[in-house]
């Protein structure tokens, strides 16, 4: 059975390729055809290795060459989540047909396609861990090897998968990205909605041109193959009919990564109570819509983030964490069913919500699709990371950021965050206990830095990705993924009998920390009454208190 008729029949018959099946049809691709290669790019936490699958026309395969051409790149990953593996048939589907079609999409692009990401996951098959979804038969599971959902360690970056994607993210710099998906949640009529990266924290040319020109084209183009899409929806209440609202994909999802390096992103959501056959042939005409516009128009995508590049080095501040705007939306046409509220045979009183088939609407509903930035910090001139901190060196060098190496031990005077005030999660999130609403206090002192410390400087066209995750405040900074606990913990002490003396002593000699001490009293009673509170307040500000409890270890460069 050849290649093609295996496709159409297993996503046909409501079946799904397994890892091993995807890797080996596409093995048989690359012997088939001198433009096709698959390469292994690295291993998967399973200890199975990541493939990268190119198409060619001209059977060119270096991506320096390639850019040079003028060529445009789509990167297309499957199989994050492997109980979604829509993705995995329809780019399976999409390769073939693209190699053996006399089509010309392939002009002035050129397709990279991880076949299956989530290897861990995929290898773990089986009917049902996807509640309620139609199809396919068999299917792999949410989590990795280590039971981690993929699609939150883009930024932290904590499996061998994360690091497997980033060497070939950065290799091929696309243009363009797509990761496929199956959602669940509400039904409506179509078979796919798409999150599209969100406008406000894009760059905005890259922002202008995906919503004004390449959406809009998407959109038209879908709705003629009779597969129209919608926006991902994301409820504002409890059914779409109340409205929805953008996803605000932070760095943490796959095409939040991406945002940081200015491609432009689409997460597309084939709809799990959907026929898995058209789940597949909508992701496929999906990737085909996609490919269509950047193959008619390479020299303006390439022109645009070329633009943005340029920018993102001169730019000077950088939001680096948003709030959805709950008050402006646009009013958009929705294909939904009506929600009946009936009675629950579980749970006294309680409401079963029911979407009736037999009442489907179209109607006008709120789409509430901005966001605005409620952190926004000014870029240094760069920053200085010791090299203690291992992790967040390695995640930097493999995201190819440009370093500098102290040569001497040196002090230099910097601008310093002090952590005021955070809250953490009250259980294990993807391995971490997940910092946010962090408060920070900026103080400039002398700091001695060490020979293999190093600095960073701000102008490159990684900026984003630099102040993001090096920014404390960011939302998904390396502080907030606990990669700099240990600032957080004292570490020296003192023992109230030897240290009372010595903190009269300390109040007599200092009038200003007197007065603080004397105001304390008089406004705290429970402060009022405490040795041992009154005795720490008085520690906190004497010199002996550790200087760097507290003090977030990457310091900003200010001046030369």
């Amino acid at each position: 059975m050849s290649i093609s008729a295996q496709i159409n029949y297993k996503y046909q018959n409501n079946l799904s390729f397994s890892y091993s099946e995807t890797i080996e049809n596409y093995k048989i691709l690359d012997s088939l055809y001198a433009n096709a290669r698959l390469v292994e790019m690295g291993k998967s936490d399973i200890g199975r290795p990541i493939h990268l699958f190119t198409v060619s026309e001209d059977a060119d395969f270096s991506p320096e060459s390639l850019h040079s051409k003028g060529k445009t790149v789509l990167f297309i990953n499957n199989g994050i989540h492997p109980g979604e593996p829509c993705g995995i048939d329809a780019s399976l589907k999409f390769a073939e047909d693209l190699l053996s079609s006399e089509k010309k999409l392939l002009k002035n692009t050129v397709v990279c396609i991880i076949p299956f990401y989530n290897i861990g996951g995929g290898l773990n098959r089986s009917c049902c861990s996807r509640a309620m979804q139609n199809g396919p038969q068999e299917y792999g599971f949410r989590g990795n090897a280590q039971n981690r959902d993929l699609n939150r360690d883009f930024i932290k970056c904590d499996s061998e998968n994360a690091k497997a994607f980033a060497k070939i993210y950065h290799q091929w710099n696309p243009e363009v990205f797509v990761d496929c998906h199956t959602t669940n949640g509400s039904d409506f009529q179509y078979g796919m909605s798409i999150i599209a990266t969100q406008k406000d924290k894009l760059n905005n040319r890259v922002s202008e041109y995906l919503n004004n020109k390449m959406l809009p084209f998407l959109y038209k183009d879908m709705a003629d193959k009779n597969m129209e899409i919608i926006p991902y929806v994301y409820n504002v209440g409890k059914s779409p009919d109340k409205g929805i609202k953008d996803y605000l994909e932070t760095p943490r999802y796959s095409t939040g990564y991406t945002t940081l390096f200015n491609s432009i992103g689409f997460v597309t959501e084939a709809l799990k109570y959907k026929k898995y056959s058209e789940r597949v042939e909508q992701t496929y005409a999906f990737l085909q819509s996609t490919l269509t516009w950047m193959n008619e128009n390479s020299s303006e995508i390439i022109e645009t983030k070329q633009l943005a590049d340029a920018d993102v080095k001169q730019q000077k501040t950088f939001p680096i964490s948003w709030k959805r705007d709950t008050i402006t939306f646009q009013n958009i046409d929705f294909k939904g069913y009506e929600v009946e509220e009936v009675k629950s045979a579980f749970g006294k009183n309680a409401k079963k919500t029911i979407y009736n088939h037999e009442k489907p609407y179209t109607k006008k509903i709120k789409y509430f699709n901005k966001y605005n930035a409620d952190v926004i910090v000014e870029k240094p001139i760069g920053y200085i990371v010791p090299q203690a901190y291992k992790e967040v060196v390695e995640r930097l060098q493999l995201n190819q950021i440009e370093m500098v190496e102290i040569q001497n031990d040196t002090s230099i005077t910097a601008e310093v965050y002090y952590i005021k005030d955070y809250e953490t999660v009250q259980t294990p999130y993807e391995g971490h206990y997940l910092h946010y609403d962090v408060e920070v206090e900026k103080k400039v002192a002398p700091i001695n830095y060490y020979k293999g410390d190093f600095i960073i400087y701000a102008n490159q066209a990684s900026n984003r990705y630099i102040v993001e995750t090096l920014e404390p405040q960011g939302v998904d900074s390396y502080f907030a993924w606990n990669f700099f606990d240990g600032i957080l913990q004292q570490k020296e002490w003192f023992s109230p009998f030897s240290f009372e003396d010595e903190a009269e002593r300390l109040l007599k000699e200092d009038s200003k920390l007197k007065v603080d001490f004397q105001n304390k009293i008089k406004s705290d009673e429970a402060f009022a009454n405490s040795q041992w509170s009154q005795l720490f307040f008085i520690y906190q500000r004497s010199p002996y208190y550790e200087k760097t409890h507290n003090r977030y270890p990457v310091a900003r460069l200010i001046k030369w």
